[in-house]
């Protein structure tokens, strides 16, 4: 009986002590299991503890050898679920001025027909193209046609390749309308980038290059195939340059070199010499590699590789430079430590808060720190009785709450590498607090680089305490000015940075949009803020005044059209919902075709695609077509192209008539 009682009485102390390790914790993600683990079992720590002491270069090295990469995964305590988020990139692209009208040069066709205006995919920065599904180049479409179903994405209904459907790529004959036709088709279906007339084909763990000069007999003329351990992260085409990303699992026995791919049988190899890191040990599990190819050989010309993790990450790509990003949380043993200190000297003893301060001196990991404070804790609240513990419980989530609404910016983070382009090496290395929505939180503009964040958003703390900032960063990625608390409570959904303007998009219930003026890096100012049901998950420039915004509203998509001529009071000019709950749009910018000629831009929908025109500042349906799975849109001279995954519809935009139709 007396071991049963004493049982017992362990027991409802370690459920004790576990509700106030969810007080103190329940904030961070490292805590999420404990309400679950009465045993108190710490998981390994979900991203690192900082990774940069300051914002020097001198921070970023490169390993020695490979007994030094060995040391570094010791001391980094290395888990292969977590560590700081050098990870899956999002883009390598940036918009540093307004978004204009895309079009090739004049070029001939086939006869005498005289291709004037051609789109380009839609993306950040002119210049640097993205790979999508669709490329043209008014002679031909290169249609990479994937049979899709759509399926639940992070936030919304988006297209997923059917698995069991194999696809190909469609090359189409395309100018003029009436002789629409296909040439011919490669069996590699994938995201594309088209340079002259070399089709690069991004297909799962390959990339192909094509020479596409002949459309109707194309011809491989390389090929890469990435190691069962290596991973395609992101790929642009820059001045006839392509700029890949990848990343390999570490192999802890062996971590280098590292051989992440194979170029025409040939592989690449990267020593531990090369392998850049943070100086401040982290937990690491990857190596990205970053290579610039030759598109029409697939040669490797230049390769730099910097350790990470498998998370979530934002590599983008300015005309001078490459930005990796990667989360991470500073020491939360400091965190805990630095609130014990200040607002819970009445509750607890001065040896147990010495203790705990001491902890963070310790040259042992955050895993072992964790476990330590643990059992300092453990001991103290089994030396109280049940009233005080439960009155330390409540005492403790009160004030953390408080404390961390203070102090939140001291703890998640965002490290960013610079890459300049010019000898392809590590230029600078900086820090803002929170993490970063997508590639458009990033834009480089006359030097400085602009970064939007949100900080504790709301499904992360469950309490509501989120804030937004952006951050105005020196060509040494040191903060220079802020706009901070934008949206309380609230995340970012979209931003967009334009020439010395930024425009941020917060949501939760109404969408605060909200108007920045940058134009004093030092001194960066929230000018005008607006309110409104919904939110836009995608804002693109129309003009110099006005921002075109698409998201949701309840289960419709929404379509607003912003007026920021007085960016004191921005308006919403017009709005249109649309009877789709779903458009590819918000799950890529890709799908958007902008043309200013006719003032019109195309989105598809689940039901069909649709063309709207912005004219006199209102939004008007101008055409819709249905019975196409619409996928994206072109033009060609006045000619509009909508590409569905069965069929080509060609509208002339004189007159929106259908002058031409193609089953594919």
């Amino acid at each position: 009986m007396t071991n049963f009682l004493k049982k017992e009485v362990d027991g409802k102390l370690a459920v004790a002590v576990a509700a106030f390790f969810v007080a103190v914790c329940g904030i961070f993600l490292v805590c999420e299991d404990l309400a679950q683990n009465l045993s108190l079992h710490f998981p390994q720590i979900p991203l690192s503890q900082a990774p940069l002491s300051s914002e020097k270069v001198e921070d970023i090295k490169t390993f020695s050898s490979e007994q030094e990469f060995k040391d570094y995964l010791v001391e980094g305590a290395l888990d292969s679920s977590y560590g700081f988020s050098l990870g899956a990139v999002r883009s390598v692209s940036d918009m540093s001025v307004p978004m204009l009208e895309q079009t090739g040069e004049l070029r001939k066709g086939a006869g005498e027909a005289v291709i004037g205006r051609v789109s380009d995919t839609n993306v950040q920065v002119a210049g640097i193209d993205e790979p999508d599904i669709v490329k043209t180049d008014g002679k031909e479409i290169y249609f990479s046609q994937a049979k899709s179903y759509y399926g639940w994405g992070m936030r919304e209904m988006i297209a997923l390749p059917h698995p069991s459907v194999k696809g190909e790529t469609k090359i189409i004959k395309a100018f003029p309308p009436s002789d629409l036709d296909i040439d011919s088709s490669i069996a590699q279906t994938g995201n594309l980038l088209l340079d002259g007339n070399n089709l690069i084909i991004f297909s799962g763990q390959d990339i192909y290059g094509y020479d596409v000069s002949d459309s109707k007999s194309p011809e491989k003329k390389w090929d890469i195939e990435l190691e069962d351990n290596s991973h395609l992260v992101s790929a642009r085409l820059y001045k006839n340059k392509i700029y890949l990303v990848t990343k390999d699992r570490i192999n802890i026995y062996h971590p280098c070199p590292i051989r992440p791919l194979t170029v025409n049988g040939a592989e690449l190899e990267i020593k531990c010499v090369d392998i850049y890191h943070p100086v401040s040990p982290v937990p690491i599990d990857v190596v990205f590699t970053a290579t610039i190819l030759n598109p029409k050989s697939g040669k490797v010309e230049k390769k730099i590789s910097f350790v990470g993790s498998s998370g979530s990450s934002i590599v983008y790509m300015s005309e001078n430079s490459i930005y990796a990003t990667y989360s991470y949380y500073e020491s939360m043993i400091k965190f805990f430590a630095d609130f014990l200190k200040e607002e819970a000297r009445d509750i607890f003893p001065s040896y147990v808060i010495a203790k705990l301060d001491k902890l963070e001196e310790y040259d042992i990991s955050q895993q072992a720190k964790l476990i330590e404070f643990q059992i300092i804790l453990e001991k103290y609240m089994a030396s109280l009785d049940r009233d005080e513990r439960l009155r330390i419980e409540n005492e403790m989530e009160n004030r953390m709450n408080d404390y961390y609404k203070k102090h939140k910016r001291e703890l998640e983070k965002t490290g960013i590498i610079k890459i300049g382009l010019e000898g392809f090496k590590v230029k600078a290395a900086g820090k803002v607090p929170g993490r970063l929505l997508n590639q458009f939180a990033l834009d480089e503009y006359k030097g400085n680089l602009r970064v939007a964040i949100t900080i504790g958003d709301s499904w992360f703390m469950g309490r509501g305490e989120s804030a937004n900032d952006v951050y105005v960063l020196d060509k040494n990625l040191k903060i220079q000015g802020a706009v901070k608390d934008m949206g309380l409570t609230e995340r970012i959904y979209s931003v967009r940075f334009i020439q010395d303007k930024g425009y941020v998009v917060t949501y939760r219930q109404i969408d605060p949009f909200y108007v920045l003026d940058l134009s004093d890096p030092k001194n960066p100012e929230l000018k005008g803020e607006l309110k409104i049901p919904g939110y836009s998950a995608y804002l693109h420039p129309l003009s110099k005044d006005k921002i075109l915004g698409i998201g949701k509203e309840g289960s419709k998509i929404k379509i607003s059209l912003f007026d920021v001529e007085f960016a004191e009071k921005p308006i919403e000019r017009d709005k249109y919902l649309l009877n789709e709950y779903w458009s590819d749009i918000l799950n890529t910018h890709h799908a958007f075709l902008l043309d200013k000629k006719h003032n019109i831009f195309f989105l598809p929908g689940s039901k069909g695609g649709y063309i709207f025109s912005y004219e006199n500042d209102k939004l008007q349906l101008k055409k819709a077509i249905s019975q196409i799975s619409a996928r994206r849109a072109i033009y060609i001279n006045d000619y509009l192209y909508i590409i569905g995954e069965n069929k080509i519809t060609v509208l002339n935009e004189i007159d929106w008539e259908k002058v031409q139709e193609l089953d594919l």
